[in-house]
């Protein structure tokens, strides 16, 4: 039976009606936003989005009031605690907005990575100043070392806010291929940041046995860049399921629609192989690209050629921080592919 329209009916008429309603919501929330000082920035950026995106849902005023204020707390007890230094928390609190704003999974796993990292670094401090020729009391970061960590992440995080505005989403490759990719990638990012972090952290105090260079399996001494250990590599995994962990319970928390989407308990074991794999390409690109020597006088491991040093491995082409840039990059670009492949489909 065919149906019959009124004169003047229009098909988009319930669309136009929608588009009303929501124009009203965001008139109104836009009147209360400007009672408020400092917020009338966030609410022009936002529905400067919301435009472009082609959709009336501005980016709420409770996830702009979340994505600063969070930051800054977690950012300043850092500095209080001396793991950042005045740069390293200037880059943290760009990291941790840009993130936190993107997707709230990509902020509980940045979080977990950056508190777990600042514990494991401070953890049997006596121990390591023993080791370790660089040590830092407090183990402060400083910008370089969180643009290294951190701007493969940031980057990811800004090309899925372009890619799918912010907010929260299952990974499903059947439904959501590029987004799910660049969810996974930057994971995978921040779980071998965080696998290597607590290699190097937990395996100079545990092991027992001496490290062994990894692309010519000898023993070396406690500190040779490219050394690994069967404890660091299972404090690899470990590091990078915990991150893992913590992205898949934020999906449970707020992402509506997971009953019909692919499963996502995948996340935590691709957190655990990121974190392996990350401090891997680690390893090997310090034991090849990073200078490695026994200094004689002091008989700790330095990472800078002099007269009274004596090589053991790797060539001075790289630093430390450019081998966690390479190494983020890497895994941030080979395991999502490979992933992508094997993840289930609903």
């Amino acid at each position: 039976m065919l149906t019959k329209f009124k004169p003047g009916f229009r098909l988009d008429e319930s669309r136009e009606r929608s588009r009303a309603a929501a124009h009203a919501y965001t008139e109104g929330v836009a009147e209360r936003l400007q009672r408020l000082p400092g917020q009338r920035a966030f609410w022009i950026m936002s529905m400067t989005a919301s435009t472009y995106y082609g959709n009336f849902r501005p980016v709420s005023p409770w996830r702009w009031l979340f994505s600063v204020v969070v930051p800054v707390v977690i950012v300043c007890n850092g500095f209080k605690k001396k793991s950042l230094d005045h740069s390293g928390a200037l880059g943290g609190l760009v990291v941790g907005f840009i993130l936190t704003i993107a997707n709230f999974s990509f902020f509980t796993s940045l979080m977990t990575f950056f508190l777990s990292s600042s514990k494991l670094t401070k953890w049997r401090g006596n121990v390591k100043k023993r080791l370790d020729s660089e040590y830092k009391e407090g183990g402060q970061r400083n910008w370089v070392q969180v643009f290294c960590n951190g701007a493969v992440p940031t980057e990811l995080a800004l090309l899925y806010m372009i890619e799918n505005g912010p907010g929260e989403m299952p990974i499903d490759f059947s439904k959501q291929h590029t987004a799910s990719w660049m969810c996974l990638s930057l994971l995978a990012a921040l779980a071998s940041s965080a696998g290597d972090t607590w290699a190097s952290e937990v395996a100079p105090v545990l092991s027992k046995s001496s490290p062994r260079l990894i692309t010519t399996w000898e023993k070396v001494p406690v500190g040779t860049n490219g050394g690994v250990t069967a404890v660091g590599l299972a404090s690899s995994l470990l590091g990078g399921t915990f991150v893992g962990l913590a992205y898949f319970l934020t999906q449970l928390v707020f992402v509506n629609d997971l009953d019909i989407s692919a499963p996502q308990w995948p996340i935590i074991a691709f957190g655990g192989v990121a974190g392996l794999f990350g401090s891997l390409v680690d390893s090997f690109l310090g034991a090849t690209m990073q200078f490695s020597g026994l200094d004689e006088r002091t008989g700790l491991v330095v990472n800078s050629p002099t007269q009274e040093t004596k090589h053991i491995a790797g060539k001075p082409i790289l630093d430390n921080n450019a081998v966690n840039l390479f190494s983020s990059v890497l895994v941030a670009l080979l395991l999502p592919t490979a992933a992508s492949g094997f993840w289930p489909r609903e």
